[in-house]
């Protein structure tokens, strides 16, 4: 590691071994953004708690310069943006909060202590390695809301006064990048190795995979660190069987998914603790699109995927709007992990909770995710359990998938024409009677009995967001 300053050049000693990534771009790397070229001449490794991301220093031909983020299986490109005024500490920008930048509206999605684990290349100031230092990621609504895209604000604290960068989320086909890593250049031996807690023989599919299940023992398995490094584990009880095994292959959205990873979820209302729901959620894998879920709950299917921006909520809550749709409050709950399976490009661990909203409008559905450090919207749609059963070749299985399906009348404006909403109040009269009953009940007249909890819903849209949301 060499650094400049001015015309002097200092050596400073050898940087930290880089992390393999796996990642398909390298240095000097070439595509364009924006109509603009750029090459890709530096490269930041930085972890944080829910595991590593990286980000490559771009030089666009104008001389000018950008960075492309890359972390759970997705891209954002950034360019430096000047500031009109002091920004506050990093302490100052609470989680879910929403803050104006440069006359723009933006929320707290993330305020994490980061620290950088190596570098490559050229890079525009002096890397510290090891050194904990804040960074503030805020995300809102795009302007080009029928592009479907949000802008994602960084804040690094590493330099003083801080700087700001803002970014889109980007596919690498668009970047038209040159020079990629090839395929053979990866190394399939060191993604191999032994689970710490059988001994059996094990191997990473995924390049993006932080954590992931033996398929001998069923321990969850830390990989964040690398290969190489500490392999801590966790062992799980009651194995459970995915009515869509892993490995499975299916055509969706216009394209070919592989199901990477399964989990099962239970929510629990934060006022009454005694009501719980479960719901199961697939995540599949394209090599071009990244990341999305197949989530199956007993109020139907959906494939929902993280969302890039933020949306705006209503001041009591109760609403959403997200690019031009407004959406509903249907349920708030606290959404627990207990169980996994396959590999997952954030730290999945069992018993991992979070705080979640379900929004929907119509078939369209929008969920929040809030950890103690990160928050994740993702947006999405109800699907048919034969869109299901076709995508992966399941027609032996449409009985099992079957659930609450999505039809023509889920979107009748009049609720009188629909007959789910009188078999609704026929629900609602019957249990009125039986509460009257336990509450009035003479024993000498009536069988009186305990009454238990009642749903009137089954269940949530099932947590639709899920895993890590750094950029």
């Amino acid at each position: 590691m060499v650094v400049r300053s001015g015309e002097v050049l200092q050596r400073i000693g050898k940087m930290a071994e880089l992390f393999d990534d796996h990642s398909p771009l390298q240095l000097q790397a070439a595509g364009t953004f924006n109509g603009k070229a750029f090459t890709l001449v530096g490269r930041l490794q930085y972890k944080y708690s829910e595991g590593t991301w990286t980000e490559w220093y771009a030089l666009l031909a104008d001389g000018s310069n950008a960075f492309l983020s890359e972390d759970n299986g997705a891209y954002v490109f950034t360019t430096p943006q000047p500031q009109q005024r002091e920004l506050p500490p990093a302490q100052a920008f609470r989680l879910n909060a929403t803050t104006a930048i440069n006359g723009k509206t933006f929320t707290v999605t993330s305020n994490q202590e980061v620290a950088l684990l190596s570098a490559q290349g050229e890079l525009p100031h002096m890397p510290e390695l090891g050194r904990a230092l804040a960074m503030v990621e805020l995300r809102s609504q795009s302007a080009e809301a029928q592009a479907g895209v949000g802008d994602v604000l960084s804040i690094d604290y590493s330099t003083q006064p801080p700087s700001v960068s803002m970014g889109r989320a980007v596919l690498l086909e668009d970047l038209k990048l040159t020079g990629l890593r090839d395929e053979s250049d990866k190394d399939e031996k060191a993604r191999q190795f032994n689970c710490p807690n059988c001994g059996a023989s094990l191997s990473l599919q995924l390049a993006t995979s932080k954590s992931m299940t033996c398929s001998s023992c069923n321990s969850v398995i830390d990989v964040s660190q690398g290969i190489g490094g500490e392999l801590r584990h966790a062992l799980q009880d009651e194995p459970v069987q995915p009515l869509i095994a892993l490995g499975s292959t299916g055509q969706l959205q216009g394209a070919q998914w592989q199901v990477v990873g399964y989990q099962h979820r239970m929510g629990t209302d934060p006022v009454d603790p005694g009501e719980q729901f479960g719901w199961d959620e697939y995540l599949l894998f394209n090599n071009k699109r990244g990341f999305i879920f197949l989530v199956d709950s007993t109020e139907g299917w959906s494939v929902v995927k993280t969302a890039t921006g933020a949306p705006v909520v209503g001041s009591n809550g109760q609403s959403a709007n997200y690019l031009g749709t407004r959406y509903l409050l249907k349920e708030s709950y606290v959404a627990e992990t207990n169980y996994v399976l396959g590999e997952f490009y954030w730290q999945v661990q069992r018993g991992q909770r979070t705080s979640n909203r379900d929004y929907a409008s119509g078939n369209s559905l929008l969920s929040m995710e809030q950890s103690s450090a990160e928050l994740t919207w993702s947006v999405g749609s109800k699907i048919t359990s034969d869109t299901v059963a076709q995508a992966f070749n399941l027609q032996g299985k449409k009985e099992l998938l079957k659930r609450t399906d999505v039809s023509p009348l889920s979107s009748v404006s009049n609720p009188l024409q629909d007959p789910k909403f009188w078999m609704f109040v026929f629900i609602v009269l019957v249990l009125l009677s039986i509460s009257m009953c336990s509450n009035n009940c003479d024993p000498n007249v009536n069988n009186c009995s305990s009454s238990g909890v009642y749903r009137t819903s089954g269940g949530s849209f099932g947590g639709f967001s899920s895993g890590g949301g750094h950029k």
